[in-house]
């Protein structure tokens, strides 16, 4: 099993070859950056599984920093919510942007997921 400090690593070197996702953070707290989507889901997918399964207590997950995904992103998402939710921990969501909150409703996962602070439904941008 890889530490989140090598993970982190491994990500840090694909940016620098041009990826467009990025993960950085502790078993605690993880801040996801870029693009989640199905080019970088099996990455995405391998450093939530590992952070839930190394830590313990709840697993924030800081999206400020992430542009899009798309529904494998967001399986990546539900998948480590499972897991956590298997190993006794809970994923709770962070700074989820705005067209990200949006999907989140329509598909009614923000009934089922921890966002941090809640949703203002009454704020979210209209398609």
């Amino acid at each position: 099993m890889h530490s989140i400090v090598t993970i982190v690593t491994e990500y840090a070197n694909r940016i620098q070859r041009g990826a467009h996702m990025h993960i950085r953070g502790d078993h605690a707290e993880l801040v996801v950056g870029g693009r989640l989507d199905v080019r970088s889901a099996a990455d995405a997918r391998t450093a939530l599984h590992s952070a839930v399964d190394d830590g313990v207590g709840d697993l924030v997950l800081d999206l400020s920093e992430l542009d899009s995904w798309d529904a494998t992103g967001l399986g990546v998402i539900m998948g480590a919510h499972r897991r956590a939710g298997r190993c006794g921990r809970r994923l709770v969501l962070r700074g989820v942007p705005p067209q990200m909150q949006r999907l989140l409703v329509a598909t009614r996962l923000h009934r089922i997921l921890a966002i941090e602070g809640g949703i203002g439904l009454e704020s979210l941008p209209r398609a």
